[in-house]
């Protein structure tokens, strides 16, 4: 009698780990291409909320047909690992599992938005696909919402069918990390550790402020000035109480006035006669 050998059989999870695996490895093309960020020298490329990958154009034309989509995989570092393709576009991870799955799929890309051209030519935009840049998509489906922390992330590229299932896929990139956005509380607006070029402008901004008012005072002064005091009285008003009334006596008219001799002008007494 023979006698065998006993061998262990390998547990459960991991076979069926093995044979969810293996068609996708079988089906599966890997593209020999690593996204990263854009080596163009732009401001901003790279944020607290957002990065700018260069466009991988010449990447897939010989993996993926004009109905094909083109998929963006952002996750986690950490949990890049752990990320399965989708087999159905129904099972495809939306923004909101970020936080909950650490991974997501965005920015869907047909071949015809990717072509293979001279980057230098005459386009006039530069070839970045911005992820995280879309501040108002929360409610939609495929979000390309910020990113809400530092990260690290990596991302891939992902070919689906029509139909659902990866056709073809990139290798992950390095580990991204945004910038460190700065605590308020730990900003310093005490002046004086300000510089000195800053103090100098304050003062003569303060100063500049300070004769501005000024000058609309003068002119607002000048400008109802006339409301508050006329600018010449009448001559009766001025003279007021000082100024009296002129009249004549017994109401003679000039020209009879005129033709009296002297000394008997009305109201007057006469001279006395000198002769006896």
């Amino acid at each position: 009698m023979v006698r065998t050998r006993w061998q262990p059989h390998p547990p459960l999870p991991l076979l069926l780990l093995v044979l969810v695996w293996l068609p996708q490895s079988l089906s599966l093309d890997l593209i020999a291409y690593v996204p990263q960020i854009t080596a163009w020298d732009l401001e901003g490329k790279v944020t607290a909320t957002t990065f700018s990958l260069e466009q991988p154009r010449c990447v897939f034309d010989e993996h993926v047909s004009t109905k094909d989509t083109i998929w963006l995989v952002v996750a986690f570092s950490n949990a890049s690992r752990d990320f399965q393709n989708p087999q159905t576009a129904a099972k495809i991870p939306t923004f909101p599992q970020l936080l909950t799955d650490g991974h997501y799929m965005t920015l869907p890309l047909s071949l015809d938005q990717l072509p293979c051209e001279d980057l230098t030519g005459g386009s006039g935009g530069v070839p970045v696909l911005r992820v995280g840049n879309d501040f108002g998509c929360y409610q939609r489906p495929y979000c390309n919402a910020p990113l809400p922390s530092q990260g690290p992330y990596s991302v891939k590229f992902l070919v689906m069918d029509a139909a659902g299932p990866p056709k073809a896929e990139t290798k992950w990139s390095n580990p991204i990390y945004l910038h460190q956005g700065k605590n308020p509380n730990s900003i310093d607006t005490w002046p004086g550790r300000r510089s000195g070029c800053m103090i100098v402008i304050t003062s003569i901004l303060s100063a500049l402020a300070g004769l501005l008012l000024l000058a609309f005072l003068a002119a607002s002064t000048t400008r109802f000035s006339s409301l508050w005091w006329p600018e010449e009285a009448p001559e009766q008003l001025r003279i007021g109480s000082f100024m009296g009334k002129r009249y004549m006596t017994h109401h003679i008219p000039p020209s009879e006035a005129a033709t009296l001799p002297v000394g008997c002008e009305p109201g007057l007494d006469p001279l006395p006669s000198l002769s006896p």
